[in-house]
């Protein structure tokens, strides 16, 4: 599987796990707690536990998709800011600031897929999939014809990206639109407006699914899609 970054020691996966069991007990913000890591890029606290995802995903792929490869991302992508301007930038501008940049491609592609990680967890929720309400679910019937229709999209976007990539649901010049991209690629890129993301880096579900990446999409926009997220998303500015 891809991999791009060390995975943490025992002693830092047991101090994640403490630092996200303080967030989700007093609430701090993702910005606060977090683990281990060394630079002004951080890794966030999983808004769940590892095993909240259960059947669909398990905590044993949770807790090496997010403290080895979300993790090996952040702390790849502090060593190559280091002690350079773009340390000093907020993580969705060195996105696209270095995006089609030949000479700051390993810069690019860590700080997209941190972003991508930090906006999939949120993508999510347990006891997540249903229908979104409100606007989101007027403009996705007005759009697509149905909210059927739009899982549909997302899951023939998931099923046939070629290799590694992510399945958005986006707005586009203020009409939403079902979008892949390839590796760490993503829609800030397009000047696009991201409301959720399926992660198919085999890293998301080898360990659950194998081969079979149709079955773990199709569960993910089942039973864990959070369209409260999108719609949150949806109606910001």
């Amino acid at each position: 599987m891809p991999h791009n970054g060390a995975g943490p020691t025992r002693r830092e996966v047991l101090g994640m796990g403490a630092a996200v069991g303080v967030a989700m007990v007093t609430g701090m913000t993702t910005r606060t707690a977090t683990a281990a890591t060394t630079g002004p890029i951080v890794l966030p606290p999983l808004p769940y536990a590892e095993s909240a995802l259960e059947p669909v995903i398990s905590a044993r792929t949770v807790s090496f998709h997010y403290g080895k490869h979300h993790k090996g991302y952040v702390d790849k992508l502090n060593g190559l800011i280091a002690g350079g301007e773009l340390a000093d930038l907020p993580l969705e501008k060195i996105v696209t600031k270095t995006a089609g940049n030949a000479d700051q491609v390993a810069i690019f592609d860590n700080a997209a897929q941190v972003w991508n990680h930090d906006f999939y967890w949120r993508s999510l929720k347990p006891g997540g999939g249903g229908k979104p309400s409100g606007d989101l679910a007027r403009a996705i019937d007005a759009t697509f014809g149905s909210h059927d229709e739009v899982k549909k999209q997302l899951a023939t976007a998931a099923t046939s990206q070629f290799g590694s990539g992510w399945a958005w649901l986006v707005v586009d010049q203020g009409a939403l639109k079902v979008v892949k991209t390839g590796n760490a690629d993503n829609p800030l890129t397009k000047g696009q407006k991201p409301l959720l993301t399926i992660d198919v880096w085999e890293h998301a579900y080898y360990l659950d699914y194998q081969n079979r990446r149709a079955d773990h999409v199709n569960a993910v926009l089942d039973s864990l899609v959070n369209w409260d997220f999108a719609a949150e998303n949806f109606a910001r500015p």
